[in-house]
């Protein structure tokens, strides 16, 4: 990356994970700002979540694992912004940053995929006992609850990487994104998309963010537009939701805004990592405050037993041990 002095003031720095993944994101915003007729680069960054791959998350534990080195670049003036999967950004924002737009969302769903040599397509008919991975203790909760027949096993690294471990045996099936495989153009991967209001997917999951510096009028004028209106509606909903929960990494915590005919339903749950205690809500979205249809939705499941059980979720020894691969 060159220097301050070197640096063109009209060249827009993006920082991005290195990833595969999060390449092709940050991509989609520098194609559109190209089309704007404004010219970026990528500068691109390793996580602690990257880095400490031999570790489940949850047992890392620290919030913003994926983001919290690209936001130290942003607010030291390294970068002008940064483009992070939204269910990667922790719902409390650093002092002086902001998320100043969203692009129109791929598909929030969680997918299956399976070892080509399994005959099952979905999660109902994998033999008893068939190993599935997940780095996820929201998706190993909401797994067990269906299936506790079933193996969870730890299943960490990019989407490559994960497919190569399905491929090679060392998982029978596996639980990702939708939108992640879609986006790597791996969509002909899916077996079978995991649909609401039975199973719900991280907060903001599909969604891209665009940060930047809360004082920086001048890229909030050029990047406010690109925000899609309908994306951000849903997902403050459902970060609100996950916010008022006070979760993270270590809480199996769902969300989704669906948009229905006549209006937007936000469908929440909370479990305990065995998937044995799931409590589930719906609340109608507010459009004009959907914050408010988040916060009150929690407050729903707290006072249905999601106060106990979040007690009991952020005692230490409740987090289950590496399961081997």
């Amino acid at each position: 990356m060159p220097s301050k002095r070197e640096r063109d003031p009209s060249v827009i720095l993006i920082g991005t994970r290195a990833s595969d993944l999060a390449l092709r994101q940050a991509k989609l915003v520098a194609d559109a700002l190209t089309a704007r007729g404004i010219v970026s680069e990528l500068v691109t960054f390793k996580t602690m979540g990257d880095k400490k791959l031999d570790q489940p998350l949850s047992e890392i534990g620290a919030k913003g694992l994926f983001t919290r080195e690209l936001e130290t670049a942003l607010q030291k003036g390294k970068v002008d912004c940064c483009v992070h999967s939204l269910k990667d950004l922790p719902t409390t924002m650093p002092d002086g940053l902001e998320i100043v737009a969203q692009l129109e969302r791929e598909d929030p769903r969680d997918a299956v995929v399976i070892n080509k040599a399994i005959e099952a397509e979905g999660l109902d008919d994998l033999p008893a006992g068939s190993r599935v991975g997940t780095s996820s203790l929201r998706r190993r909760a909401q797994l067990l609850a269906m299936r506790s027949d079933l193996e969870v096993v730890e299943l960490r690294g990019n989407v490559p990487t994960r497919l190569k471990k399905l491929d090679s045996g060392q998982v029978h099936a596996a639980i990702l994104a939708a939108a992640g495989l879609i986006r790597l153009d791996a969509r002909n991967r899916i077996r079978k998309y995991l649909d609401a209001p039975d199973w719900l997917p991280a907060a903001g999951q599909g969604a891209i963010a665009i940060q930047i510096r809360s004082d920086d009028d001048r890229l909030r004028g050029i990047l406010a537009p690109l925000d899609y209106a309908p994306t951000s509606l849903a997902t403050r909903a459902e970060r609100s939701f996950l916010a008022a929960l006070e979760g993270g990494c270590q809480v199996p915590i769902g969300a989704l805004a669906v948009q229905g005919a006549d209006r937007a339903i936000l469908y929440g749950m909370l479990s305990d990592i065995s998937g044995r205690e799931v409590l589930r809500g719906e609340r109608e979205i507010d459009l004009h405050n959907p914050e408010a249809s988040g916060e009150a939705l929690a407050d729903d499941i707290r006072s249905r037993g999601g106060n106990t059980l979040l007690a009991a979720l952020r005692e230490p020894q409740r987090l289950p041990a590496p399961q081997p691969e």
